[in-house]
């Protein structure tokens, strides 16, 4: 019955990925409404962080062409590498490319010099990456609209504005998830007055059984 209930959960995460992918199409401005209405981050940072991904994407992919491969994540100006590319001066050569990219507060190099992953491997990381998120989903201390979740050779990297007792959460959770190597965070601390002031109409949630244990 879990088996069956967890592959229900990544059959709806994945069918909401696709949703998502055709959105624009789909649903236009409508969409775009949903999201600045559930994000953390304000309508002009969420603008941003697009035109930061796809300029940081557009020039990584010209500058290195074919012999490297390199994702630009960002989140509230805060931005993530992961790939992998030749050689220490590639590696160098694209956290200066990110750094220089209009609005960029901070850039995060995880870029692993070493060849570019396989099928194989992209494909086990968009497991993980549906498993995360549905972990998300089914929290019952964590808003899942809140987080960014990037995997890269089973390395989750997990992105937001968040109160330290979320991150610690979320982290917990993820360290359980099978297949994951490793969770690296790369969050904005936020207190649990601001989380109430950014989402005033939502209930705060409740602490987790281990975060009360532990306080």
């Amino acid at each position: 019955m879990k088996s069956r209930f967890v592959f229900l959960s990544l059959s709806l995460v994945l069918a909401s990925s696709l949703m998502s992918a055709c959105a624009p199409l789909m649903f236009g401005s409508m969409m775009g409404t949903v999201m600045v209405a559930t994000d953390r981050r304000t309508s002009g940072a969420i603008v941003e962080d697009e035109g930061i991904e796809l300029r940081g994407n557009s020039r990584m992919r010209a500058h290195f062409g074919e012999r490297a491969n390199v994702s630009v994540n960002s989140y509230n100006r805060q931005v993530l590498l992961t790939g992998e590319v030749a050689n220490e001066k590639d590696r160098a050569a694209a956290a200066q490319i990110a750094e220089r990219i209009e609005n960029v507060k901070s850039v995060l190099n995880e870029l692993a010099i070493q060849p570019s992953s396989s099928l194989n491997e992209k494909s086990k990381d968009a497991f993980i990456k549906g498993k995360v998120i549905a972990s998300l989903v089914d929290s019952k201390d964590l808003f899942a609209s809140s987080f960014k979740v990037v995997v890269e050779r089973s390395n989750v990297y997990l992105m937001g504005r968040v109160t330290q007792r979320e991150a610690n959460s979320v982290t917990d959770m993820t360290r359980t998830i099978g297949g994951v190597a490793r969770v690296v965070r790369f969050f904005e601390i936020i207190s649990e007055e601001e989380l109430r002031s950014v989402l005033p109409t939502q209930p705060k949630p409740e602490a987790s059984t281990d975060a009360k244990d532990k306080k």
